[in-house]
């Protein structure tokens, strides 16, 4: 059974960062890509950026200077890198592989306030 569990969502001062992570358990791919996609209250769900197993990473616009995609292909994790928070990016985050399977996982929870 694939799973994708996502971590590290918590709550953040404006200005401050965090660091989201997410697992792929339960096969081992060749070849995958993963993405993070986020949804703030009463709005839909939008996507944030995605990144492949050789490194090919994807970013929408609105977070392309403050955020970072990285990922351990031996560990099939990746992981989002938020800088400069804004209470406009309190979201639930959440994964998603992509390919070979799509798979979402159960989402984090980021609140940025003081």
């Amino acid at each position: 059974q694939v799973q994708v569990v996502e971590s590290g969502g918590g709550l953040v001062q404006p200005g401050g960062s965090l660091r989201l992570t997410c697992e792929i358990s339960g096969k081992v791919f060749d070849v995958w890509r993963m993405a993070w996609y986020r949804q703030a209250p009463g709005k839909q769900r939008d996507f944030v950026g995605s990144i492949t197993n050789s490194g090919g990473i994807i970013y929408d616009d609105s977070v392309r200077d403050r955020f970072t995609i990285f990922g351990d292909n031996g560990k099939q994790t990746a992981y989002l890198e938020m800088t400069s928070l804004r209470p406009d990016d309190t979201a639930v985050y959440y994964c998603k592989l992509e390919y070979p399977y799509e798979r979402w996982g159960q989402g984090t929870q980021v609140t940025v306030s003081s």
